[in-house]
């Protein structure tokens, strides 16, 4: 069975980087979900205003019925969201029998650094420290992995794809 692979962290620890290459890497499909916001939330994070949970549940909704889209399409979806909450990521996987969780974890002086030298549509370094206020870092098992932002992304990659072990 072909999992729902999700790459979460803050804002700027490196999720498309990594979900889009590991997507291109083992044949799956990669979903942006940044893109999935509606022009409210790009509006207000623009603002410098963090989202709260109502915000996210229609947002979590579309990201539910692409991944099953992808699904249909034969192929694995490979997300690339914050997730901050355990709330989240339950509510995200709940459909879905088979799960994959990549934690992408960085320092907030690391983060903001990288933030600081990047354009984005709307997420600023200002917003940072409240993802850092609200992260709940999953917790160990079996459908997580845990990796350093201080590795490469090609290291990043391979030990993902050593860990789905896919084959």
């Amino acid at each position: 069975m072909k999992p729902f692979i999700v790459i979460m962290g803050v804002s700027g620890c490196g999720k498309t980087t990594i979900a889009e290459r590991l997507a291109d890497e083992i044949g799956g499909l990669f979903l942006e979900g940044d893109s999935y916001h509606p022009r409210e939330n790009k509006t207000k994070m623009g603002a410098g205003v963090p989202l709260q949970d109502e915000d996210r549940w229609p947002w979590f909704d579309k990201l539910i019925h692409a991944a099953n889209g992808v699904f249909e399409a034969d192929c694995i979806p490979v997300l690339a969201c914050s997730a901050l909450k355990q709330s989240y990521r339950d509510y995200l996987f709940r459909s879905f029998d088979e799960h994959r969780l990549i934690y992408l974890k960085g320092t907030f002086e690391m983060i903001k650094a990288r933030m600081d030298s990047r354009e984005h549509e709307y997420m600023t370094s200002d917003l940072l420290r409240s993802q850092f206020a609200i992260l709940e870092e999953p917790t160990p098992g079996p459908d997580l992995l845990t990796l350093s932002i201080e590795l490469s992304p090609d290291e990043i990659v391979h030990s993902i794809r050593e860990w789905l072990d896919l084959s």
